[in-house]
């Protein structure tokens, strides 16, 4: 008798795995290999969403979509562990079906969620305007894992991050650099696929890092565009941020592959520790 091959718990698509219990709830494990600190990643959670969500349209029967975009609320954060996943179909449309999902644990709603589902383009854009940026990192990228200022970063068991030296000031003690970053990010035991893409445009550690502003620096609000299928490969990410002011600053997110195609862009607003 052949040996069964058990699924690497590490692995993105294992992760993300929900179970329906049949009346538009889902359970789903938040594991720790997909969180920074104790928290869950923020990225990962608006893929479980999305999932959540697409899961719930084929149990319903309806014809297999993408996830095309998620706005979140975070209201609290979750801890690694067992978490609900509560779904109201809220339209079905020809080329658009929304459904709206919200996570809870402990009955306390964690984060709550709108998903636009449909088809992704299969054609390539008739315009794009998009940053310049290697298909792969260079060798002097430096590999983002172990400790950071906002606690461990256990996304390294289950992806591959780079970051580009040149835009991470801080990771040389300097602080005044633009809240600018560039990274590359592939997942360790699959290929990239739409919901992989939601959490590499939340990859980054946060860019006022760059302004000496270290710590936890948590997400209020995110929304997420869904372009394309992602080749396989290296996505490329580069972040930017257009004010931080008082407590809060904006992240904008472009995530390519590596075929040169937009496959994901989200702006975020988020809390930025004190200086």
């Amino acid at each position: 008798m052949s040996a069964v091959e058990v699924p690497d718990p590490r692995a993105f698509e294992v992760a993300c795995a929900v179970r329906s219990l049949g009346d538009g709830t889902l359970t789903a494990d938040l594991r720790h290999e997909w969180s920074i600190g104790g928290h869950p990643h923020g990225g990962f959670l608006m893929a479980l969403i999305a999932r959540a969500a697409l899961a719930i349209l084929t149990e319903r029967g309806e014809p297999s979509t993408d996830p095309l975009a998620v706005s979140a609320e975070f209201l609290r954060p979750p801890a690694v562990g067992p978490a609900l996943l509560r779904t109201d179909i809220r339209k079905v449309g020809r080329r658009a079906t929304v459904v709206s999902v919200r996570l809870e644990q402990r009955g306390r709603s964690c984060v709550e969620a709108m998903v636009t589902a449909g088809r992704l383009p299969a054609r390539r854009a008739e315009w794009t305007d998009l940053p310049q940026m290697p298909a792969e990192p260079p060798p002097r990228a430096i590999h983002l894992t172990g400790e950071t200022s906002e606690g461990a970063f256990n996304l390294s068991k289950g992806c591959e991050v780079r970051i580009d030296p040149a835009t991470a000031g801080y990771l040389a003690g300097r602080h005044g650099d633009p809240p600018r970053l560039r990274l590359w990010v592939k997942p360790r035991h699959s290929l990239p696929d739409p919901y992989f893409a939601l959490l590499a445009a939340d990859i980054n550690p946060p860019v006022v890092f760059n302004l000496g502003r270290l710590g936890w620096a948590p997400t209020t609000q995110m929304t997420a565009l869904v372009r394309a299928r992602p080749a396989p490969g290296w996505l490329r990410v580069q972040v930017d941020c257009r004010t931080v002011q008082e407590s809060w600053f904006d992240s904008d997110a472009t995530v390519i592959d590596s075929a040169g195609r937009l496959v994901c862009q989200a702006r975020q607003l988020a809390l930025a520790p004190a200086p």
